[in-house]
């Protein structure tokens, strides 16, 4: 018995020992597995309030993440400016470099990002406001922003639906179907305006980098040396992109839980059980 006892100390000491070195790490959160676990626990935690609420599956869950991923989406797009800068020298006149800026930003009207140098200084005798970055790619970033926009607005739209009005889409045929084919045109666009605005950000990324010195006219002048300075960091347009096809993922997979709710998935009724009184069907001889 004594044996035993020591045995059960120990084993409780040991584990002590082990809760003891308790540390906080947030590393494995960086990692995917740990990051999906988070968003699962946010969407199980808000689906378990809808579904005491007596709401529809875990629908106010994944609209409320839509929401706030469509946000992501349109802010890190449309709320860009960033510049580029070439450094200019007039030898032998001249052997100091000077900054010349091009100011753009959301929508990426490159064609109207005048080059601008300092104020009250001529650069070689050239007039640089009459020089712009080459390249319209406008119709790119505003398709996603604005589908962005509407996606935050259905969102918005369809929470009120399932918060104030329960019971009309329970009883209702049409709305769950027509809730469902929305989420379909939803991933598709969000494929296709993600895919156009990530080819519009490669071509804007080359035309604001180094190959703005091989197109400035003035730069092909031997009288003039060009180089090429800097050029503000795109990060946010690339955290764009992935929010961009982070949401197509999220609406195809509400897409499974619309479907649910839709009469294709319901089973029929057709049947009488037998529990209900219906009448076996009679054998066969």
């Amino acid at each position: 018995m004594a044996p035993n006892i020591y045995l059960v100390r120990q084993r409780i000491s040991r584990l002590g020992q082990r809760m003891s070195g308790f540390q906080i790490n947030l590393n494995p959160l960086k990692e995917p597995l740990g990051f999906i676990k988070v968003l699962e626990w946010l969407l199980g935690g808000v689906g378990e309030y809808t579904r005491h609420c007596g709401l529809p599956s875990n629908f106010a869950a994944h609209y409320i993440f839509l929401q706030i991923a469509s946000i992501f989406a349109f802010a890190t797009c449309g709320g860009f400016k960033g510049q580029t800068e070439i450094q200019v020298n007039c030898p032998p006149a001249v052997t100091e470099n000077k900054t010349v800026t091009a100011t753009f930003g959301y929508p990426f009207r490159l064609n109207e990002a005048s080059f601008q140098p300092p104020p009250g200084v001529n650069i070689c005798d050239v007039n640089w406001k009459d020089y712009v970055l080459i390249g319209d790619y406008s119709s790119s970033a505003q398709f996603y922003v604005t589908f962005a926009v509407f996606v935050f607005l259905y969102c918005i739209a369809a929470l009120l639906l399932y918060v104030g009005y329960t019971s009309l889409y329970l009883d209702s045929r049409k709305l769950p179907m027509i809730d469902f084919v929305v989420t379909l045109v939803a991933t598709f666009l969000w494929l296709v305006s993600t895919s156009a605005w990530a080819k519009a950000l490669t071509d804007i990324k080359i035309a604001t980098g180094h190959n703005i010195i091989d197109e400035l006219p003035p730069c092909k002048k031997k009288a003039v040396l060009c180089y090429f300075g800097s050029v503000t960091s795109m990060g946010s347009l690339n955290v764009s992109v992935i929010f961009g096809f982070l949401n197509m993922i999220l609406w195809g997979g509400n897409a499974w839980f619309v479907y649910k709710e839709t009469s294709l998935h319901s089973p029929s009724n057709t049947s009488a059980p037998h529990s209900q009184g219906g009448i076996p069907p009679p054998t066969g001889i």
